[in-house]
């Protein structure tokens, strides 16, 4: 139905034994990969009889993903087996690539879908933002007024203070006090009182 299963960029190298310079696999990695970049194809297979003493190359199939995603290195005689491997894996995962391609058929646009998806995460976290900053300066606006509230609370304390001072001193105040350092002021009050004194002593007389 026109839909892909299966794409393999294949490289194949091989090396006389009286060759005196020898290349190892790993010298052609970088340009196998760049290759299957280019052709977008989905592995790259290196088929190598280079390193023909190498314990690691000639025990099988070798992943070398590890450093290029989706490469491998194989002998000769593993071609087919890893072109049956890879066939059989695409195969189960064709059922999904049939469901994303029927999903575009049926006009569902996933990448419209997704960049939505993304603008609305995006305003909705400018909007969280604006919300959590105005939030914020209501806290502080609050514990600003708390603040005024505690030294107005103080300063109430203060004045109740001063003033229980200023009435204690009231209720200690007398004449005695008052005339304590000054000569002048005592002689008038002596007077006074002594006058006020005899004008009683009268008031009784006459009654009796």
């Amino acid at each position: 139905d026109g839909t892909e299963i299966l794409s393999i960029m294949f490289e194949m190298k091989n090396e006389m034994e009286t060759t005196a310079t020898k290349h190892k696999n790993e010298h052609f990695f970088a340009e196998l990969d760049k290759d299957r970049r280019e052709k977008k194809c989905e592995y790259a297979i290196l088929v190598s009889m280079l390193e023909q003493d190498s314990d690691l190359y000639n025990t099988g199939i070798v992943d070398v993903s590890y450093r290029y995603e989706k490469m491998f290195v194989i002998r000769p005689q593993f071609f087919i087996q890893m072109i049956s491997i890879l066939r059989s894996t695409s195969v189960n995962a064709l059922k999904y690539k049939q469901e994303a391609e029927m999903a575009k058929l049926q006009n569902l646009d996933v990448t419209n879908f997704k960049n939505h998806l993304e603008d609305f995460k995006e305003d909705f976290d400018k909007s969280r933002g604006l919300a959590n900053d105005r939030f914020n300066d209501a806290i502080k606006d609050i514990d600003k007024t708390i603040e005024k509230l505690l030294l107005i609370k103080t300063n109430l304390l203060k004045t109740e203070k001063h003033l229980t001072e200023a009435q204690n001193k009231l209720d200690d105040l007398t004449i005695n006090s008052l005339t304590k350092n000054n000569p002048t002021m005592k002689k008038m009050f002596d007077e006074l009182s002594d006058e006020q004194s005899n004008q009683a002593m009268l008031t009784g007389t006459a009654k009796n």
